[in-house]
């Protein structure tokens, strides 16, 4: 049998360490600079729900609208491709129902019906912010908890670490591309959590597993065959679910667009930090056997010991 291939992931840590940085301090200068276009979630505004009497091209709505003065209207389709949902960023009032009604029937034969008109006020949006900050932060506390209790503190730091560096990356992007950023994106970077710490835990279990078998090689040469020995199942794993993800994107419809995108991403920089942003953490902080050494029970015997 021939012997594998080891590959010198943490050969090419420092390169790692430079480009993960470079991408982070990217993404918190554009944060701070541009920040995030939010969405009619968390900024307020007008939800206006219409029925066509047939099947309406949302492009043509979305391009009707803009002509007639409303910027930045997010059309969807509700329930069927009769109904539709327009999202509007400002203020309600009594006429505005109809103001948009007078506006569609422009570039539509048929007949259009107003269902329903809500406003959501700047308030409830202010407050979505603060909660899905906290969640965002709350998901990352539990990980650090689980992970030092169900590893060691040095690997629960590597995890966090990792996590905090997909979540920021993410919404580097989002912020640089003006991408908007609503509930939908919100929920897909708790998912991205989620996905990121299953990966990172598949690999942290094989490098205890290989720091408690091997009774030769230096720390980055165990951390090395660890990961030749998940990369495989790593890689299988991301692509098959950035494939399920992207056929989302393109055939999903504009309400899933941005949580399919968002999961991508996430997936991809998930991906990366599993591989070298949490391994990279536990070689900086100096892991060794001695870490991971399984305590000896009272009265349990030494082997080799009558």
């Amino acid at each position: 049998m021939t012997e594998e291939r080891i590959i010198n992931f943490m050969g090419h840590r420092k390169l790692a360490a430079l480009l993960s940085t470079v991408l982070i301090l990217v993404s918190i200068a554009s944060l701070a600079v541009q920040q995030l276009r939010f969405g009619l979630d968390f900024t307020g505004g007008t939800l206006i729900e219409v029925g066509y009497s047939e099947a309406v091209d949302l492009n043509q709505v979305r391009k009707t609208l803009v002509n007639n003065g409303y910027d930045n209207a997010v059309v969807v389709n509700y329930g069927s491709v009769t109904d539709v949902l327009v999202r509007l960023q400002r203020g309600y009032s009594d006429t505005l129902g109809n103001e948009l009604l007078t506006v569609l029937k422009k570039d539509f034969a048929g007949e259009i019906e107003l269902r329903r008109i809500e406003f959501v006020g700047p308030q409830v949006g202010e407050e979505l912010r603060e909660e899905g900050g906290m969640a965002l932060l709350a998901a990352l506390f539990v990980v650090l908890v689980y992970v030092a209790f169900r590893f060691q503190i040095k690997f629960s730091l590597g995890a966090v670490v990792a996590l905090a560096h997909d979540v920021v990356i993410t919404l580097g992007v989002f912020s640089l591309l003006q991408w908007e950023f609503d509930l939908t994106v919100l929920a897909a970077l708790l998912a991205v959590i989620g996905y990121s710490l299953n990966d990172t835990i598949v690999v942290a279990d094989r490098i205890r597993e290989n720091f408690r078998k091997m009774r030769k090689g230096t720390p980055e040469g165990i951390i090395n065959e660890s990961l030749t020995q998940t990369f495989e199942r790593t890689l299988l794993t991301s692509l098959t679910t950035i494939l399920v993800l992207t056929a989302l994107a393109v055939f999903g419809g504009e309400s899933i667009h941005g949580f399919a995108i968002a999961l991508i991403i996430g997936v991809l920089v998930g991906t990366y930090s599993s591989i070298f942003v949490a391994a990279n953490i536990l070689l900086s902080l100096g892991i060794s056997k001695d870490d991971l050494v399984l305590p000896i029970k009272e009265g349990e015997e030494l082997d080799g010991m009558p």
